[in-house]
């Protein structure tokens, strides 16, 4: 496949790379960071900064609280947390022992954890505090947990924190007799000095839940060998450079934001300015105070700062690298052109395509030879075709069809799923249930998706998992969701309802919205609700959502 790209294959970028450290976990990295340059600057939370040296202390300080709840190779541990330099300590603390490191994102909310729990083997769980009463709750539906660690994001913040931190993820510190607290395990905990040795490209690191094309959330395993790869392939392909100093907003609990703001960071060894969340001020202050140089960002952030006041007179120079997903908000030629305006010269661009099931980032965008509209070219080692809808082979270049995509970042299946992982893993091919297009010079076009899932403001959604969770209502007997367009979202989420007899006065879908928020994750919760007497569908029950939308 380098060869049909190799006319557009950057002057910069070597058609092959060679790993910074050799081919091994990226916990490994992290500890020969911390054994070399304990003193330099890894994490910058808030105006906190965390050394490599440090780090590495805490990482295997929880490792040894961790082993001796007798975690272990294969072990899944969750963790739910927003952006914290706990985050970071987890996700290597679990995968120092062997463990698989279960993402959940913070959004969710009780019934959805529930379904976790049931879903994975998962024997612990890393939690913020603020959130923890979710998990409480949710235990009460679901498997029991053999240890709980609560987090306290204040214990990470300096006496005067740089910028505002989100009051909401601030609670105060209480003594739970039910869980562990996280810094008391770092104060008291002696490090864990062995490493489990892992089969690079066999055992999993990370169970990232995703549906695939359908269904509701299925776990994908990752290989410590699939993390590796894209990390590499991400700082290769955009050419990181020794002195970059990154920052990171977008969630960890997402693939591209971890690949992006955690395996990236330990991959490089680069130091990383880390935020809970994207705010347009903070960002802009934190590029201006620490010269930050290299930035992954959602499209809308970039066009949130455009919108500051006085925005031209600030001093956003140091950024040389800025990747983009567009949702919502395009990456257009005008979009990038007002961008590179205000930093003086730094282009705005597509950062890639790429899906769980193959730990994202399938392509580049080169940034000599950019094309808006596309996704870029295909990354070190990697293939994509695109292939008929109804016959399945290939077609020529700029005509549609299936997006699938082969490279050493491809899963090794779903959890307790050989239904779903035949279906989708074949003969080390992903099928993506993507619609796109190859131009003649190797540019893939991302067109749509063959199923239903929602995509809204770059979280996917799929209609089976919001129509379960809203099925728990007791006034609803059935409901379909669809997605519809959103100015800002991209899609948000349009649900199909039909109540229960005993239900249909009085109820409102203000009332059904209003519950949804309360139960779902912000990004999921319905925005439109329609009561509808009968649901479309086949004569084996199956709901027929295409006659929803095209209504």
């Amino acid at each position: 496949m380098v060869e049909k790209i190799r006319p557009y294959w950057p002057a910069d970028v070597p058609a092959n790379f060679t790993y910074l450290q050799g081919e091994k976990p990226l916990f490994a990295y992290l500890e020969q960071h911390g054994n070399e340059r304990p003193n330099d600057t890894a994490y910058i939370f808030y105006g906190q900064e965390v050394t490599w040296g440090q780090l590495l202390d805490y990482v295997n300080r929880l490792a040894g609280y961790l082993h001796k709840k007798g975690v272990k190779k294969g072990s899944c541990i969750a963790l739910y947390l927003q952006n914290c330099p706990q985050y970071i300590i987890a996700h290597f603390a679990i995968q120092k022992l062997g463990g698989t490191v279960v993402p959940l994102n913070p959004m969710f909310k009780e019934n959805e954890l529930a379904y976790y729990f049931e879903e994975a083997p998962i024997e612990g769980i890393i939690a913020g505090a603020e959130i923890y009463p979710l998990v409480k709750k949710a235990m009460e539906k679901s498997r029991h947990l053999s240890f709980i660690v609560t987090a306290n994001y204040q214990d990470f913040l300096p006496d005067q924190p740089e910028w505002k931190f989100p009051e909401e993820l601030l609670v105060p510190k209480q003594h739970l007799t039910e869980t562990d607290d996280f810094t008391t395990i770092l104060q008291t905990e002696n490090p864990y000095e062995h490493t489990e040795q892992v089969d690079l490209w066999n055992d999993i690191g990370l169970m990232v839940f995703t549906s695939g094309t359908t269904g509701r959330p299925k776990g994908a395993m990752l290989t410590y060998g699939n993390a590796l790869f894209k990390s590499a392939s991400a700082a290769h392909s955009n050419v990181m450079k020794e002195d970059e100093i990154l920052l990171a907003s977008a969630p960890l609990c997402h693939i591209a934001g971890m690949l992006m703001g955690l395996n990236s960071t330990v991959y490089s060894g680069r130091p990383c300015v880390l935020f809970t969340r994207f705010d347009p001020l903070a960002t802009v202050d934190a590029i201006e105070k620490y010269r930050v140089s290299y930035w992954y960002s959602i499209a809308p952030m970039n066009w949130a700062i455009l919108q500051i006041p006085g925005i031209a007179q600030r001093d956003l120079s140091s950024l040389t690298t800025n990747l983009a997903t567009s949702f919502g908000v395009q990456v257009t030629q005008e979009l990038s052109d007002k961008w590179k305006a205000v930093t003086k010269g730094c282009p705005l661009y597509e950062a890639s395509y790429g899906l769980s099931e193959t730990h994202t980032c399938d392509t580049f965008m080169p940034k000599d030879k950019v094309k808006f509209g596309s996704c870029g070219i295909p990354t070190f080692d990697t293939e994509i075709r695109i292939l008929h809808i109804e016959t399945g082979k290939e077609v020529a270049a700029g005509e549609q069809g299936e997006i699938v995509v082969k490279n050493p970042g491809v899963f090794k299946g779903y959890l307790n799923r050989p239904e779903a992982t035949a279906e989708t893993l074949r003969d080390g091919w992903v099928h993506t249930g993507d619609i796109g297009r190859l131009d003649e010079d190797g540019y893939l076009y991302f067109m749509g998706r063959v199923k239903e899932m929602i995509k809204s403001s770059g979280y996917s959604i799929f209609p089976e998992d919001v129509e379960a969770l809203l099925n728990l209502h007791p006034a609803i007997r059935q409901s379909a969701v669809i997605g519809v367009p959103d100015p800002v979202k991209g899609e948000v989420v349009k649900a199909f309802v039909v109540l229960q007899d005993s239900n249909k006065e009085g109820l409102t879908p203000d009332a059904i919205i209003s519950w949804a928020k309360e139960n779902m994750a912000a990004y999921k919760y319905p925005r439109y609700v329609e009561f509808i007497d009968q649901l479309p569908a086949t004569s084996s029950g199956k709901v027929l959502r295409k006659l929803l939308k095209e209504e």
